[in-house]
């Protein structure tokens, strides 16, 4: 299927590995040009060259996605090099197993710092493109939570922030101006996701037996999803092709949520 984003210019927070990488691999693939953000620099660079690879420009910026400075600096770089941006992916994100399992132990600043990594972060980003994509009249806006904002289930702190970023692109998507000025804002629901030198890999390496067993009972499919399965809707969600798909919250779990 052809997107139509070929020369498009799109930014991916949080793009030095795992569903971001996957996500502005996919991306460069259908030809947009694509900005890579995140905070450690060896990614950035190793994911740039990556996609230029792909046959489309591409810009490095290495940001904390936390910091207020970092996040305008990285917009002001891509519109200087670039003059537009077309997409923006609000990846950056996580905080899903910090905490403790005892709630009331667990500091404030853990719920503080969870919110701002997730749902600050897409506000944020989100809030500095879209006067660029009402200027060019075309826009798309895709935040990546989890099917833990949609549920229960988890640590409360980051189904509070994953709420948030879902409640966020709704609410954008219901405001008329910007729905005629042609931007579109979805987030997407990730079940569990195998993605190297994270939690699930450690738990796979440290008792496979009891990993596969909870793969067996747990997940229909019987295994986690891989991170090009995530890219692929939120491509679809970035075409033309998706233009009536406004403030909608796609699952991609494999049938893991326990709710429609």
């Amino acid at each position: 299927m052809n997107l139509n984003l070929k020369g498009k210019y799109g930014l991916v927070t949080g793009a030095g590995h795992g569903i971001g990488r996957a996500i502005a691999l996919v991306l460069a693939q259908e030809g947009c040009n694509v900005a890579i953000c995140s905070i450690d620099k060896q990614q950035v660079d190793d994911v740039v060259n990556e996609v230029k690879a792909k046959g489309v420009d591409s810009i490095g910026i290495q940001a904390d996605a936390t910091v207020l400075e970092d996040i305008e600096r990285a917009i002001k770089t891509i519109i200087g090099a670039w003059g537009a941006i077309h997409i923006l992916i609000n990846n950056v994100g996580g905080g899903g197993r910090w905490g403790s399992p005892v709630i009331e132990e667990t500091a404030e600043t853990v719920w503080t710092d969870v919110y701002n990594k997730n749902a600050l972060a897409a506000v944020r980003f989100t809030m500095r493109a879209i006067p660029f994509m009402r200027k060019q009249k075309w826009g798309r806006v895709v935040t990546v939570a989890s099917r833990l904002g949609r549920e229960g289930g988890g640590r409360p702190w980051f189904n509070m922030a994953k709420s948030a970023e879902i409640s966020l692109m709704k609410t954008l998507a219901m405001n008329f101006d910007l729905a005629r000025d042609g931007i579109t804002f979805n987030s997407v629901a990730p079940g569990s996701i195998m993605i190297p030198d994270t939690g699930w890999e450690k738990e796979q390496k440290e008792n496979p037996g009891e990993f596969q067993r909870k793969m067996d009972i747990e997940f229909p499919l019987g295994r986690l999803g891989k991170p090009e399965e995530i890219a692929d809707v939120v491509a679809f969600l970035c075409s033309g092709n998706a233009s009536l798909v406004n403030g909608s919250c796609v699952a991609i779990d494999g049938g893991e949520s326990r709710y429609f």
